[in-house]
């Protein structure tokens, strides 16, 4: 790893001014990976701006919402007693999502803006990868693909976004509060996110020096029922090969309405607006949720080594539809 300069701001604006000025400074937080890519050789910042200690930490409970502090913890947020009670499927991303170890060092900001897990994208000794060299092509399409998106993708880049805790915040339409240079502003998450089309290697809508102050995650409805349900090739910590996050208002066996995310499929935290549509006004059974996850998986673009991954996120959003709506204890 290249030598690099270290500084620790005490205020965001000293923070944001800092990595603002400066093209080869970056941010330091728990949860981004920035050092694990340094060691690499994949980036090779000049100068890293700690924020871990910023005052952008905490959790504050509204009458519509809970406001987390970027810097809160996983682990913070998942034994936040709100979040047991109305988002239940928030919780148990938070803690599917990762060992408890990590998730008392990684920060939710920091786990939003987690860098793509694609072996080819890490590896500097792989030339072609769009996201780290812009123009340069795509390994993972000619290569090993299994865990990669089939949803979002294009024919510069099929990395899959990996975070857990993304999935039930897309379906609850949180939104991400941001500070910059030009002052503050709000993004919803649905709308923060960039699926790679000809540019990989710009993923979200954030300005360099910007920084990720607060997540609003809007409360549920009282009553609503929730789940995510992670589908991995190991029951220990590992990265889902399809999950999903589905929260339904029942009004006996009718779906009042429906949120649906979809994980371990997509470039970018998936919604599945087309299921949701499905699912609201119909009645909460076997047809209806095999109908939605078609629906979900419409568009699919698939390569040999992720053809799978069609069917098992239908059955994989099947299944929690079930478990949501009473079907299984």
């Amino acid at each position: 790893m290249r030598p690099f300069e270290y500084v620790r701001p005490a205020e965001p604006e000293q923070a944001i001014a800092a990595v603002t000025a400066d093209p080869k400074t970056s941010f330091l937080a728990g949860g981004t990976t920035q050092l694990d890519l340094m060691k690499d050789g994949v980036l090779d910042p000049e100068r890293l701006v700690d924020i871990t200690r910023l005052p952008l930490k905490g959790i504050m409970h509204a009458d519509t919402a809970v406001h987390v502090g970027a810097l809160t913890t996983m682990e913070e947020l998942a034994a936040d007693p709100l979040l047991r009670e109305r988002l239940p499927f928030v919780r148990e991303a938070l803690l599917l999502g990762a060992s408890t170890q990590l998730r008392n060092m990684a920060t939710i900001g920091g786990n939003l803006l987690q860098r793509a897990r694609c072996r080819y994208f890490r590896d500097p000794t792989v030339g072609a990868c769009n996201k780290r060299n812009p123009g340069s092509g795509c390994a993972a399409i000619a290569g090993i693909q299994r865990m990669h998106a089939i949803l979002g993708t294009s024919d510069q880049c099929i990395a899959l976004h990996a975070s857990d805790v993304a999935i039930p915040f897309v379906a609850l339409d949180a939104i991400v509060h941001i500070q910059g240079r030009g002052g503050p502003r709000s993004v919803p998450l649905t709308q923060f996110y960039l699926p790679p089309g000809t540019s990989p290697h710009i993923e979200n809508v954030l300005e360099h020096g910007e920084l990720i102050t607060e997540v609003e995650i809007p409360l549920l409805p009282e009553g609503t029922r929730s789940h995510y349900l992670k589908v991995r090739d190991r029951v220990s910590y590992e990265f889902a090969l399809t999950s999903a996050g589905v929260a339904l208002q029942l009004e006996g066996n009718t779906i009042r309405e429906a949120r649906v995310g979809l994980g371990g499929v997509g470039t970018i935290p998936w919604r599945a607006w087309g299921a949701e549509e499905v699912l609201r006004g119909a009645e909460a059974v076997e047809e209806t949720f095999r109908a939605a996850a078609e629906a979900a998986l419409e568009g699919a673009q698939t390569l040999p080594g992720t053809a799978f991954k069609v069917e098992l996120a239908k059955r994989t959003l099947v299944r929690t539809l079930e478990t949501v709506a009473g079907a299984h204890s």
